[in-house]
């Protein structure tokens, strides 16, 4: 058995990683809205924060009636309980990661973690 799983997000609009990639500590989706597109809903969380990457292009998050601008480069951290919804610009599509982790069970960090081979 392989130590690593290897899969393409390249076409879809929503790829959830947990089913693909078999993850058993986070789930990450990839996402792509096209212009003038947004997610149907608003939501938030119990116990998860979501990370959010923007990949490419422009567009917004609205967290807590608070509307945040964004574009590629941009990270936000959302605690669970913040209500967010996220939408492409009118002129650019947007595309993002989305990280999603139990909030307060990170143990440790890259080097307290890593073992030398």
């Amino acid at each position: 058995m392989a130590n690593y799983c290897k899969a393409s997000t390249a076409n879809d609009t929503r790829t959830e990683l947990h089913d693909v990639l078999g993850l058993t500590g986070a789930e990450v989706s990839m996402n792509h809205l096209p212009a003038g597109t947004g997610v149907p809903f608003v939501h938030a969380h119990k116990k998860n924060e979501e990370i959010y990457i923007v990949l490419s292009g422009k567009g917004r998050a609205v967290v807590d009636g608070d509307e945040i601008l964004l574009q590629a480069g941009d990270v936000v951290r959302i605690s669970p309980e913040g209500k967010r919804q996220f939408s492409a610009a009118s002129d650019s599509e947007l595309s993002y990661a989305c990280i999603q982790v139990k909030a307060g069970s990170l143990e440790g960090y890259t080097a307290e973690d890593a073992v030398m081979c």
